[in-house]
């Protein structure tokens, strides 16, 4: 009789359990290494999720996956909720084009919000004379590894300037790290790189031996980011690096989180204000996002299109006015045709690290 009580009063506590725990909703962000910045970058966004969950019934975690491919590839297949993906990828995928091109389009696919730009950024020499990216022409020139990022992107820059190898006095195609060294020793006389800024190898390269940043555009750059709806236009601010007082004006990818068309709508609404709420406090949590701006994390629907979730709040606030937005195709649709994109099915969990539960994990 008595443990058919304990039995009852528990059964009875669950019961009148508050409906934020009985129905907690678990969402689970891709992200990338450990050491790189995506990986952080989630864990920013579950910190500030989890802070209100009590009130929204949603615990997000964190996990630790391949990069942008694997998200991709693990968002279509619903191992994961979101994604930090860079936004080029994302255009490959939502169209079946590049590494994607063995499956069909991720028509599903929806973009949230931006994070930080991935600047693409020409470091040269001190005493080397160049000041813009026609200065490189008969110069020695690191042009970025085989097969890495970087490299696609300076080999579509050479294209829009109509230039090959043979424009170029010494083609190098070293490692970032070995170029930083070739760039300070004199061995070459402008390297590329493309990441997040403040960067610890320009850094390195500007204040060790006083490199300068060159800008990026012009015609051929306008041309570029016309072709390629990815690419985004940035500046890296004057200051952050030693001798380099003027804005630097570049372009580049963004790092991009994504989710898809049936993921639940206020999961995402609320990951959304969590983040947009406590902007300030965001900023705060890694150093790539001290430049960040509100209006320029807004997706334009151009590379795929936005949820719905996210396309409530930004339109609550007003960081959305206009009526229509294009989707990924460049075809404008009305806002509620974008809102029907969403079936409510519940974000799907994997096991992960709970920012919420370790103040440290970031």
């Amino acid at each position: 009789m008595k443990k058919l009580l304990t039995i009852m009063m528990a059964l009875a506590v669950v019961a009148l359990a508050p409906s934020s725990y009985a129905q907690e909703n678990i969402i689970t962000i891709g992200t990338g290494a450990v050491t790189g910045v995506y990986y952080p970058a989630g864990g920013a966004i579950c910190r500030l999720v989890n802070r209100g969950r009590k009130e929204h019934g949603i615990r997000c975690f964190v996990e630790s996956t391949g990069g942008s491919i694997y998200n991709l590839r693990a968002l279509r297949d619903g191992e994961i909720s979101l994604g930090i993906v860079q936004s080029d990828w994302q255009y490959n995928a939502y169209r079946g084009e590049g590494v994607f091109a063995d499956g069909p389009p991720f028509r599903d696919l929806r973009s949230v919000f931006s994070l930080h730009s991935e600047m693409f950024t020409v470091a040269v020499a001190k005493d080397s004379g160049i000041k813009d990216f026609n200065g490189l022409k008969g110069k020695r020139v690191n042009i970025g590894d085989a097969g890495s990022g970087m490299r696609d992107i300076m080999q579509s820059l050479m294209d829009a300037h109509g230039w090959s190898k043979a424009n170029l006095a010494e083609v190098n195609e070293l490692k970032p790290t070995d170029a930083a060294h070739a760039l300070c020793s004199g061995k070459i006389d402008a390297m590329v790189f493309a990441a997040g800024h403040p960067n610890g190898l320009i850094q390195e390269v500007t204040a060790g031996c006083g490199a300068k940043l060159v800008p990026l555009e012009g015609k051929e750059v306008d041309q570029l980011l016309a072709k390629n709806p990815y690419y985004a236009r940035t500046a890296i601010p004057g200051g952050m690096y030693p001798g380099n007082p003027q804005n630097t004006a570049t372009f580049g990818v963004k790092a991009m989180l994504v989710t898809t068309a049936d993921a639940d709508e206020e999961a995402v609404y609320q990951l959304t204000k969590a983040v947009f709420d406590n902007f300030d406090s965001f900023k705060t949590l890694h150093f790539v996002f001290a430049t960040l701006e509100k209006d320029r994390m807004v997706p334009t629907g151009m590379v795929a299109p936005v949820h719905p979730g996210a396309l409530r709040y930004f339109r609550e606030v007003g960081l959305m006015k206009d009526e229509l937005k294009p989707t990924a195709a460049g075809t404008p649709v009305s806002a509620a045709s974008v809102s029907t994109a969403s079936s409510g099915r519940a974000l799907r969990p994997l096991p992960g690290i709970d920012p919420a539960d370790a103040d440290n994990n970031q």
